[in-house]
This record gives C-alpha cells, structure tokens and sequence, in this order.
C-alpha cells in the first residue's frame, strides 16, 4: 500500500508498505526495523516470530519511547510478557498488531508528536 507523505518536517515516516517491505521516507526495508520520528532506523536482527527474545525488545530502551507499536508481522500476534518485561519495568506501553496496522498507528502517533517507537517484523 502506498501512503501519502504529510508535512511533518524531517521525522521518520512510513510512506508504503507491503507484504515484505516497508519505505520509510521513500527508503526500502526489506527487513525488520526499529523507527522511531527523530531517531535513524535501526535495523532489528529478526526474520522470524518465533525467534523472537526479550533482548531485541531491550534494543528499544535506549530509545526512550512512551509507547510501542510492535508489528507482528501478516497476522495479529501477542508477545508473552517475558519479552516485553524490561519495557513494562520502565513503563512503557507495548500495543501489539498486525504489520500494517503497525505502520498506520506509527504514522498516527508520530503526527500527533507521540514519542512512538515502531517495532516492525519482517519475515523471511
């Protein structure tokens, strides 16, 4: 799906999205990412749900998001708790959805000038 760019100055934007992709200001990625408005994109060294660990949530401390949006990936899955404790611990919200939801509630939320952190898995 192609989005359309809002004004919204320099921060980090999802302009289009696909089954194994998404453009963040018009750059492809093809592999999971870590976006967040002011901040570069951070690759996140996953391809698949199962592989998920309580470290690559950790990765998003540093960060300092309020909240975080995770894409699932094609379907709409919930990460066990155990993976997501360090970001409760600094209370930080975690709303779980399916990848394409993902991008449109970043692009909400970042609009809104949210600190939102986007966690978007793309599988392999």
């Amino acid at each position: 799906m192609k989005l359309h760019q809002d004004s919204s100055g320099a921060l980090n934007t999802v302009t289009a999205y696909g089954a194994d992709y998404v453009e963040i200001n018009l750059e492809r990625h093809t592999g999971s990412i870590l976006v967040m408005p002011d901040s570069p994109v951070v690759p996140w060294p996953v391809s698949a749900y199962d592989a998920l660990t309580p470290e690559l949530f950790e990765m998003l401390l540093p960060l300092k998001p309020e909240v975080v949006v995770f894409g699932s990936g094609e379907r709409l899955r919930f990460p066990h708790p155990r993976l997501t404790a360090a970001l409760s611990a600094k209370r930080i919200g975690v709303e779980a959805m399916d990848f394409k939801a993902a991008c449109r509630t970043y692009n909400i939320l970042m609009a809104e000038g949210r600190r939102v952190a986007a966690a978007l898995l793309i599988e392999n």
